[in-house]
């Protein structure tokens, strides 16, 4: 999204800009300029050889799930480390989860279930903006996430952009996982909200619409940052503007784009299937969006951050999360989309192996579950193991380089390619890391 910030005078905000003062060319809607940002991705595409992978589902559990109460559960441990619920089998021998995911049991025969991701940061900015890009950083996203990565490197094909996020990037007190120096042009497009009745992307509407005055109010807009792109150069932002303008426009137009985004297009029964809540509808949406060409989507899940009342909390969310995943597998594998689509679900970090005094659990970096499934990854396989209570990563210890590397070998691209900065400096996109190949049939 392209901000032209008009006042440096005013108040600022936590992130230094100032909320009254900077204009959001991306809101414009006739002029599609949130995309034009991303359209500079089809300059930069490349054929990617040896990729398993054409697409990305990140499924991203902002907050922190908690592992103890999901895919790694202690049943023989303390209560205090155990928590209230009980196990179940699962569609894979000896594999027991959550009583409370009935409909991942029956589908974990498709994935491969990582117990031992681990990293040492128990910070939700820090560890969100590490685990998204593959390396550590500030809390403010010195690297660029997984997904501009992906748009940078494998290209912009038809009018659909190539970086999704439903509904937006994730984010606490900021916005996070973000471009960082790959400048603007690779952002993600912010989908919003599936689950609205009614739901149109404002950026993909036509102008039948739009009023008289709308429309001059726009005009007039669209010459005022045409006047600023003339004079100013050498921004990122902006001086790609006139290049890739006339794209924006054919995106907002397409019916390619329009239908890629067109929910309401799928059955009422599907659509139940998924969940009628934001999770739910915004994974079906990552569906339809893969299916027609995009090429990485996060969907935004937070709301797992549980410090205090952990169960009250897991009686919600975990049958929602349990519908709305369980439902994307089964979509996914049911049309032979996990062929060539890479699924991909992890929070920053677990939760402490204790209850704590609130009766919640507290941030825990050095253990975690992640979900994998599609673009030939193994099929009903757990990797790695936790300590008895679930507090350390045992075996196979998986880092978000790891996560990162092994992403983006799928899609194709070289983890070690070194990327420009603005001022011309070379950074390897990941510094460290390995493929996990273990996943991997």
């Amino acid at each position: 999204m392209l901000d032209i910030f008009l006042n440096g005078s005013a108040t600022r905000t936590c992130d230094g800009h100032s909320r009254r003062d900077v204009l959001k060319v991306g809101s414009l809607g006739l002029a599609g300029l949130s995309l034009s940002g991303l359209l500079r991705a089809e300059a930069a595409g490349a054929a990617r050889k040896g990729a398993r992978a054409k697409s990305v589902v990140l499924v991203y559990l902002g907050g922190g799930l908690s592992h103890h109460d999901s895919f790694d559960p202690k049943p023989e441990a303390a209560e205090e480390i155990r928590g209230k619920y009980a196990t179940i089998g699962t569609s894979v021998a000896g594999l027991r989860v959550s009583e409370k995911l009935p409909g991942m049991a029956k589908v974990m025969d498709r994935l491969t279930l990582v117990r031992s991701g681990a990293h040492n940061n128990d910070h939700h900015e820090t560890a969100t903006n590490w685990v998204l890009s593959g390396r550590f950083g500030t809390p403010f996203g010195d690297y660029p996430a997984i997904g501009a990565v992906v748009a940078h490197e494998a290209g912009f094909t038809g009018t659909v952009p190539p970086y999704v996020s439903v509904p937006k990037n994730p984010s606490f007190t900021w916005e996070l996982g973000k471009s960082a120096f790959l400048g603007g042009r690779f952002e993600s497009f912010r989908a919003g909200d599936p689950n609205q009745p009614n739901y149109l992307v404002q950026d993909l509407q036509p102008p039948g619409g739009v009023s008289a005055a709308r429309a001059e109010r726009r005009e007039s807009l669209l010459q005022a940052v045409d006047g600023l792109a003339k004079r100013v150069e050498g921004n990122d932002q902006i001086a790609t503007y006139d290049e890739f303008h006339a794209r924006a426009r054919d995106m907002v137009l397409s019916t390619e784009a329009r239908r890629a985004f067109a929910i309401d297009q799928e059955s009422e029964k599907l659509r139940d299937r998924y969940g009628r809540n934001t999770p739910g509808q915004s994974m079906l949406l990552a569906r339809r969006l893969v299916e027609n060409g995009v090429r990485f989507v996060t969907v935004n899940y937070g709301g797992w951050d549980h410090h205090g009342k952990i169960f009250e909390a897991l009686d919600k969310k975990l049958p929602e999360f349990d519908r709305a995943v369980s439902a994307l597998v089964e979509d996914m594998d049911g049309r032979g989309m996990l062929d060539d689509t890479l699924l991909v679900v992890m929070g920053e970090f677990g939760r402490g192996p204790k209850i704590n005094k609130d009766a919640g659990r507290d941030h825990w970096g050095q253990a975690a579950s992640l979900l994998f499934a599609g673009a030939g990854v193994k099929r009903g396989f757990v990797l790695g193991k936790t300590d008895k209570h679930g507090a350390f990563a045992t075996q196979r210890p998986v880092s978000p380089a790891d996560v990162a590397y092994t992403i983006l070998d799928a899609m194709g691209i070289d983890p070690r390619k070194q990327l420009k900065t603005p001022d011309g400096r070379p950074i390897e996109i990941l510094d460290l890391g390995e493929p996990v190949k273990e996943m991997f049939v």
